[in-house]
């Protein structure tokens, strides 16, 4: 019984309702005031009210129903008043909001099968498919589905970061695993994994990687089908290959098989490139500052190897080989629908002995080195002294021959006339460049006592030589 009163209040809240209970009335006013009625008449203005009624809501649910969404073309007009009938029906499609690339629903929407609506904001899109085969992509804006279309994927079309390996406060090399290993410390160690590469000495280094990525945007911005342009761009081909190209990933111990999301494979590119690279370097070298550093060089490849055609090798010590090489990285990001826009590598964590160690092979090589350049100045101070000796004899040999420096002359008979011209030219030298200088009047004095010796000599000679004439 309440069900039959349930489906009897339905029926009279509908148009025909309506009408049946107003013709019901009317004829029951008419027959209560015993005005004679014409059964022909009446069946027949029954029916014309039903379906005066039925074309004005009919017309009246296609007027209102255009302002349902923001459509702006009358194929969409008549799409939305579709759904608008079908949702009194309950035979309609599921009806779905994608915002930032993630559907947004009811309990149960996306199960519905039939006709359905899509809107998506500026920065979603999404690929539809049927049972049997991918059928479209759309892009920002109103889609209407048909009944056998749904959702296979969707992404965001904005410019994402990701960032993987430990955090700024993670210290995975100082805190020890405990006896029962917590939640907390599996999580860190987790991170740390993720990025952790061996040195070509074989040191264990684990930095956190940031990479921006997005789906491939259209060289010239174009409007969807719905008139909406994303100012984060929109290009189909790159959102269905994005979607419907997977790459699958095989488990390590099982040898499961795993599909790889779009918005995954950066990172898994990025990571491996960074583990190829860190085994080409020792551990000092990635700090090194003389011209660039090898955690630099590091970074600066993994960036041309997801952005560029072709990048130059590098050999099993870092070196560049010159050789071309097709970058593989940039082949599958293209093949998926993807671009890197740029690759950071910063807060590098590793075992604090390496660093102890470090230091003492810094310690015993700076030694070493301060050793060498001792000799090395002290070989060169004695290199200087011989030759400032050889140049100082030179000059005072300058100085001294002075008074014979002229045209030739007979050689003198008195020894102490010859050594007398001699002290004269340094005694001279000497007074101009000494500017009173204390050591070089010590000097003078001296050589004053020696040239009065010789004067004296010179003179007693001189007699000598008279009388012996």
């Amino acid at each position: 019984m309440r069900k039959t009163f349930i489906g009897i209040g339905s029926l009279l809240q509908t148009p025909a309702g309506v009408i049946i209970i107003t013709t019901i009335i009317w004829h029951g006013i008419l027959w209560g005031s015993k005005i004679p009625l014409n059964s022909y008449v009446s069946i027949a203005i029954f029916f014309a009210d039903l379906g005066i009624a039925f074309y004005l809501l009919d017309r009246l649910v296609y007027f209102f129903s255009q302002f349902v969404l923001p459509i702006q073309n009358p194929q969409d007009r008549q799409e939305i008043y579709s759904r608008v009938k079908l949702f009194e029906s309950g035979d309609r499609g599921p009806t779905l909001f994608i915002k930032n690339g993630r559907v947004i629903e009811h309990e149960g929407e996306a199960g519905k099968r039939g006709p359905g609506i899509l809107v998506l904001d500026t920065a979603s899109a999404a690929v539809l498919r049927t049972d049997t085969e991918i059928s479209t992509t759309v892009g920002p804006g109103i889609k209407f589905t048909k009944a056998d279309e749904y959702i296979a994927g969707s992404v965001d079309l904005r410019s994402q970061w990701q960032f993987i390996g430990p955090l700024v406060s993670d210290q995975p090399f100082l805190n020890p695993a405990p006896i029962a290993s917590s939640k907390s410390h599996n999580e860190l160690q987790s991170r740390s994994q993720k990025t952790s590469g061996l040195t070509r000495d074989g040191f264990e280094i684990s930095p956190t990687i940031s990479i921006k990525f997005s789906i491939k945007r259209p060289v010239e911005d174009k409007p969807t089908e719905s008139g909406v342009t994303s100012r984060y761009g929109f290009d189909p081909t790159s959102v269905r290959n994005a979607i419907t190209r997977e790459v699958i990933r095989l488990g390590a111990s099982d040898n499961s098989k795993a599909r790889m999301e779009w918005n995954k494979l950066p990172a898994h590119l990025v990571v491996n490139l960074w583990r190829e690279y860190i085994r080409k370097f020792k551990f000092e070298e990635l700090f090194t500052t003389e011209e660039i550093s090898g955690l630099q060089t590091i970074e600066d490849m993994i960036n041309k190897r997801v952005r560029q055609h072709h990048v130059v090798g590098l050999d099993d010590t870092g070196i560049p080989t010159g050789e071309w090489l097709e970058s593989l990285e940039y082949k599958q990001l293209q093949l998926r629908g993807l671009e890197i826009r740029e690759v950071r590598i910063h807060n590098v964590l590793f075992e604090p002995s390496i660093e102890e160690q470090t230091i003492q092979q810094w310690s015993a090589e700076w030694m070493n080195i301060a050793k060498q350049e001792e000799r090395y100045l002290n070989e060169k101070e004695s290199l200087i002294e011989t030759a400032a000796r050889d140049e100082a004899g030179k000059k005072f040999a300058r100085i001294v021959s002075g008074k014979f420096g002229g045209k030739v002359t007979m050689p003198q008979q008195n020894p102490f006339k010859t050594l007398q011209l001699l002290i004269q030219p340094l005694k001279d030298f000497i007074l101009t460049e000494s500017n009173a200088n204390s050591d070089m009047e010590k000097e003078l004095r001296k050589l004053d006592e020696i040239w009065k010796w010789l004067l004296d000599q010179s003179m007693e000679s001189t007699l000598k030589e008279e009388e012996a004439g």
